[in-house]
Order: structure tokens, then C-alpha cells, then sequence
């Protein structure tokens, strides 16, 4: 603050330099005053400045009165006198001479005219700020409802008292709009709302609720038009819409004066409509404030389509997705399953993450847990692809390390495809990584073989949950490595747990610890629970609430037969040994009541023993099992692949293997280490099993 100087600047051009301030004591005498208002007021220090003693509330300090621009804390009354306009602010300061109890008054003096200027600045600095805010935050979320809940949050408090954001019902499912006729009804439900204290507005519709229908009129026609209607008078509003006082209410606050609704339009299409109020301490909507209002709505429009158009893709990428997953649950004579799949948060959505459960021939069923690298629809595309590859695979009933040898080919060919452009899901399956078990309930043992993946989780009856110790082969794609079969015994009613590498991983930790993890949450699930809450159980105590990754969680409770379900010999290769064979095959199947089977698995046991002893020599394993249908199998020490014909008439053999497959329902064929098994399988009634 500066001292008063003579001579001083004419009033005309005191406001061209220093500040015009005044400070004051209690009684109206000036302790300092400024150049400018020296020369406006004629006011000197140590004198009183008699324009200015009645703006002073010598009772004490003022109390703000609501609405008025300068109220709070300190703040003084507002006048204006002979073309000048003051603003009295209570100084908490005091100078070394003053006492406690002594109060100062600083009086800041502008020209009318300079106040209604900067009011003017000053509001269209807040339009500016205003679009440039939502320039930069609207439009971040790719959450149709998270969108529009932005939108309100931006126009609450500093540009309307309420905002509420209404959007057409497909909108918030993804789809586009219906194009709607002019002089059709139009149905929104209100998806976000923010009001200030200020107005009162207790009985407007709330979020999540529909929007009663409005019929045809000049506001909606405009709307539908893409053109923003400004109510200057909400009375006259009122009047206007023609809908019943007690929708009324549900759609105008109680203490609004002015409105603007600016609809929601992308590419032709209306998505819904932005509505604000403003009420009594605020000053009513103008053009400046529609047209901004305008333009803040026509960048959010895009946000809400760019919004809806993610989540069609994401509900699109979903459903493809768990269209690909197996069915969740299988209750199969080798296990019961139960699967679970948990997309990534933190808007990566769905990815490549897949398990399965195939039943093989003899009773035995495979279980399959692989991971694509990314997410998105590649991802998924990706995975498809190399599921509909094990499935193929399985079906040829290959060792586990030689069906993970020939998926790594035809990894490696799909990245080869690429001379004639990149495709992105090709390059998703460089790096996939899989595990591929079978369990035999037969012989109550489990072969797997891993490609880069986690190995399986062992929860025996009455004992704590183990890892399987298996020799992990390359991610797939790498090429030239070979993949090592592990052989584990199963304990009956064990618990098998397989799992992608999103359930014990996260950012920034050790795997190490997120195996730990898993396995305190296996030992403390309640087993005896089914598998599909221990499931949502294990996902609960190991994910996070927004997983960095896709996570898929494959838990099978295994079953073994009984030895009384089961009948196995042994021969040696003499062709004279195909009669007791046939002997064999008919006295237990007596014993299982199942004589009505007995001339076809006779004959079907005579066949193939006989073929076996002709052509691979011995011994000769003959094997029935009996559950829900009958399998017979004959297993040599030969690697050569049987061949179905058609004997020619003057033939006198390659009938048996034809005669086989007419009389059974299925047969085939599997390799094992020691040579190949044949097996056929015939429908039977319901059998009661052991468990």
C-alpha cells in the first residue's frame, strides 16, 4: 500500500495505475489510502473519508447476507455511490499501535462500470475454464454410466444448481438407439443426478428410475432435432410440456427458475439428454451459457457412443468367450468338475484365458488349462484356435507330452502364416502356455505334461494341498524342446485343482508368495462343499477386486472304480488261447448280469485277441470295465495303427475289424508305451456306481 501522494493523478486516470484502496479504524479515519483513491475520494491519512463512514458497520462486523457476492468470513457490504461501487473487507491484522480490540477496514473502490466489466470477464473465464475441464475429463471412462456421472460432477456447482444426465435404455446396454419419429414417445432412464444445497429439488426423479413418458411437443421436436431448448422461465416450461403435475414433479425441481436440456447427439443418433437447472442465489440461464452448455454436451455425446460402443464390444467379447468355455460343471464316472472364469479389471477385460474337461475312451477324461498372451477379441480368437486344437488332438487319444509336441507345431505354422500380413491373433498365441492331464479311473493314476504353465494342486482326503512336482516345457511356440510326461497316483475323493497363472500372479509380487496363497485357500476350503462354491470360495481369498489379469480355475473331485467294476487277463500269444478268451468275456459278464451282451462282446473280444496274437505277437491284454456302458479292450506290444476295410467277396479276411465297428457303438484306437490299445464301448442300462 502506498502513501498518498500530492499532486496526485486526476480521477479520470486514477485507475490507470496504483490499486484504489482505502484502510480505516473503527471511527472512520483513514490510516492509508492508495494514489488512486486519494485522488478519487479526497481522502488523506489521519483524516476521516466522509464517502466511505456510512459502508462502515461501527456495531461490529457485518453478517453476510446469502447471495451477496462479497459474503463470508470478514467480508463487508457492497455500494455504489456517484458512478463508484465499494466492497468493505474486515483486515485480521493490526498495526503495532492499535490494540486487540481495535478493528480495520480496507475499502477497495472500482468505477460501476469496471465492476460490471469484470463480473463480465469473470464469467466468461468460467465458461472457459468450464469447456476446457470437460475437454479434458470427459470422455476418460470407457463406463457408459461412469461417463455420465462426469458429466453432472462437471456442471455441479460452478455452472448449475442440478444436472442430470438420461439415457435411451440401449444406450446403457450398447446398443445404438431406436431412431425414433418425431411425434413418437420417448423412453430414457435417468443414469446420473448432482445437485448443489441451494435448491431445493427432494422430490426429482431418481437414478436408475425410468423417465415417464412426454409426449409430442415443440421441446421435444426440438430435441429430437439435436437442438438445445433454453427456459428462461420454467413456469412458462411448465405450460409448455403439458404433462400431468405429478409427473411434473418428477422431471422440474420445486426451486428452479431457468433451464437448459441440450440432447446427447452422435452420428444422427440421440443417446439421451443432458437437462440443468439453475435456482433463486443464481442468476438465470442465458444464449452464452446454452451455447456452452452445447458444446461441453457435444463433446460428452461422443464420450457416451465412444462409451457404448466398448460395451458392446466388451459384451460382445464376453459372450464369445464363455460361448468358448466348456461347460462349467461335468459329473463323469473318472470326476466331477466345476470351472470358473474371471475376466481382468482395471478395463482390460476378457482374454485368452481357457480351461476344459474332454472324456476319453475307457472312462478317462482330460483336463486342459491353457493362457493366450493379451485380451481383447485377438486374445480370444486366439484361444479358440488352440482349444479347437487339443480337442482335435485329444481325440486321437495322444500322450500328453506328444499332444503339447504337436500344438507347438501348429503354433509355430500359425506364425508362419504371416508372410501375407500380420494378424494379431496369430501373434497371440506365440508364448501361450498350457497343461494337459488325463486321468484314468482304472488305474487311479494322472499323466500330464506342461507347456510354460503352472503345474496342478493335489488336495488328498485328510491331507494338506501340494503342487505336482512336473518338469515344465517351453511356452508354446518356441519349437524343438521336448515336453516331459509326469505320472502322479489319486488317491480316491482327492481334489485336483488347475489354474492359469493369473490366479497366483500380480504386479509387482512373487509368484512364490501367490502359490502360497493358493494353497493356504485350497487347505482351508470346506471340501465337502460343492465344487462350484469352493471355487467362488478360492477366487474370493486369492484375487484382488480388480485382477491385473484373466484368471481360470478348474477344480475336479475324482472318482476311482471299484475292482468288482473291472475284469482283466492276460495271454500269452497262441491262437489257441482265443477260445478260453471267449470264455473268459461270457462267464463274467454272467456274473455282472449282462448276458444280453454277451454274444456281441464275445464275438468282439474273439476278433480282436485274435488279430492281436496274428499280427503283434504277445503278451495280450484283455480288459472289461463296467459302468455306464461296457468297454472291452485288447492291448498288444504293436505301434502299427489297425485299418477299417471293406473285404471284397472273394476276401477270406479283413472282416474282423468291420464286424467290430458294426456291432459296437464306438472303437478305437490309443498308443501307449509298450505298443497300442484297441477299445470298443456298447450301451448298457443304469449302473449304480460305488461312491
Amino acid at each position: 500500500m502506498r502513501e498518498p501522494e500530492h499532486g496526485g493523478p486526476s480521477p479520470a486516470s486514477a485507475f490507470a495505475g496504483d490499486v484504489a484502496a482505502v484502510v480505516l479504524d473503527d471511527e472512520g479515519v483513514v490510516v492509508a489510502c492508495s494514489a488512486a483513491a486519494s485522488a478519487l475520494l479526497a481522502c488523506a491519512p489521519g483524516r476521516p473519508c466522509p464517502p466511505l463512514l456510512a459502508l462502515l458497520p461501527l456495531d461490529g462486523p457485518p453478517a453476510p447476507h446469502a447471495g451477496d457476492p462479497g459474503a463470508g468470513p470478514g467480508a463487508g457490504p457492497r455500494g455504489e455511490t456517484d458512478g463508484l461501487a465499494f466492497e468493505v473487507v474486515r483486515l485480521g491484522a493490526h498495526t503495532r499501535r492499535a490494540s486487540a480490540s481495535e478493528a480495520r477496514w480496507l475499502v477497495l473502490v472500482t468505477p460501476s462500470g469496471t465492476a460490471a466489466e469484470a463480473a463480465a470477464r469473470d464469467a466468461a473465464r468460467r465458461r472457459t475454464a468450464l469447456s476446457h475441464e470437460a475437454a479434458a475429463s470427459i470422455g476418460a471412462s470407457l463406463d457408459v454410466t461412469e461417463t455420465a456421472e462426469a458429466i453432472v460432477g462437471l456442471l455441479v456447482p460452478d455452472f448449475a444448481d442440478v444436472a442430470t444426465v438420461d439415457l435411451a435404455e440401449p444406450v446403457l446396454a450398447g446398443d445404438e438407439p431406436q431412431r425414433l419419429d418425431l411425434s413418437g414417445e420417448v423412453r430414457l432412464r435417468r443414469t446420473a443426478s448432482a445437485r448443489s444445497p441451494e435448491i431445493a429439488a427432494e422430490g426429482l426423479l431418481a437414478v436408475g428410475a425410468e423417465l415417464p413418458p412426454v409426449s409430442d411437443s415443440a421441446v421435444m421436436r426440438s430435441l429430437m432435432e439435436g437442438r438445445a431448448v433454453l427456459a428462461s422461465d420454467v413456469g412458462a416450461l411448465r405450460e409448455t410440456l403439458g404433462v400431468d403435475p405429478r409427473i411434473l414433479r418428477l422431471l422440474v425441481p420445486s426451486g428452479a427458475h431457468s433451464s437448459v436440456a441440450v440432447p446427447l447427439y452422435a452420428r444422427g443418433l440421440v443417446l439421451g439428454c443432458v437437462t440443468v437447472w439453475r435456482g433463486r442465489t443464481s442468476a438465470a440461464f442465458g444464449e452464452e451459457d446454452a451455447d456452452l452448455l452445447q458444446d461441453v454436451v457435444s463433446r460428452a455425446a461422443l464420450g457416451v457412443d465412444n462409451a457404448r460402443r466398448y460395451t458392446r464390444e466388451h459384451r460382445s467379447v464376453v459372450a464369445l468367450q464363455r460361448s468358448l468355455l466348456p461347460r462349467s460343471a461335468w459329473d463323469f464316472a473318472a470326476a466331477e468338475t466345476a470351472g470358473a472364469y474371471q475376466p481382468a479389471g482395471g478395463g482390460l477385460g476378457v482374454g485368452g484365458d481357457w480351461f476344459d474337461v474332454i472324456p476319453l475312451p475307457s472312462l478317462r477324461v482330460a483336463f486342459v488349462v491353457g493362457d493366450v498372451v493379451g485380451h481383447g477379441l485377438d486374445a480370444t480368437a486366439a484361444m479358440a484356435r488352440l482349444r479347437t486344437a487339443v480337442q482335435t488332438l485329444a481325440d486321437l487319444d495322444l500322450d500328453p507330452g506328444e499332444l503339447l509336441t504337436h500344438l507347438d507345431d501348429l503354433v509355430l505354422g500359425l506364425s508362419s502364416e504371416r508372410t501375407t500380413g500380420e494378424s494379431p491373433s496369430e501373434l497371440a498365441v506365440l508364448g501361450a502356455t498350457c497343461l494337459y492331464a488325463v486321468y484314468d479311473p482304472a488305474s487311479r493314476e494322472c499323466t500330464a505334461a506342461t507347456a510354460g504353465h503352472p503345474p496342478p494342486a493335489v488336495l488328498a482326503p485328510g491331507e494338506e494341498p501340494v503342487f505336482v512336482a512336473m518338469t515344465p516345457g517351453p511356452p508354446l511356440g518356441v519349437g524343438g524342446m521336448p515336453f516331459e510326461v509326469t505320472e502322479f497316483a489319486v488317491r480316491p475323493g482327492s481334489m485336483l485343482a488347475f489354474f492359469t497363472n493369473g490366479l497366483v500372479e500380480s504386479r509387482g509380487g512373487d509368484i512364490d508368495q501367490g502359490m502360497e496363497k493358493l494353497r493356504s485357500s485350497l487347505a482351508g476350503a470346506d471340501r465337502d462343499l460343492p465344487l462350484a462354491e469352493i471355487c467362488r470360495a478360492t477366487f474370493d481369498g486369492v484375487l484382488p477386486r480388480e485382477p491385473v489379469d484373466d484368471v481360470a480355475l478348474l477344480l475336479a473331485r475324482t472318482h476311482a472304480l471299484s475292482g468288482d467294476h473291472i475284469a482283466e487277463w492276460e495271454l500269452e500269444a497262441d491262437l489257441s488261447l482265443v477260445a478260453h478268451a471267449r470264455e473268459l468275456v461270457t462267464g463274467r459278464l454272467s456274473e455282472w448280469e449282462l448276458d444280453d451282451l454277451a454274444f456281441v462282446t464275445e464275438l468282439v473280444a474273439s476278433e480282436l485277441v485274435t488279430n492281436a496274437i496274428r499280427y503283434a505277437g504277445g503278451p495280450v491284454g484283455l480288459r472289461l470295465i463296467r459302468d455306464r456302458k461296457l468297454i472291452c479292450e485288447v492291448t498288444d506290444p504293436s505301434s502299427t495303427q489297425p485299418r477299417l476295410r471293406r473285404a471284397r467277396e472273394t476276401d477270406e479276411g479283413g472282416r474282423g475289424l468291420f464286424l467290430v465297428a458294426q456291432l459296437t457303438d464306438r472303437w478305437g484306437c490309443r498308443f501307449t508305451r509298450t505298443g497300442k490299445t484297441i477299445w470298443t464301448e456298447q450301451a448298457i442300462g443304469e449302473v449304480k456306481r460305488p461312491w
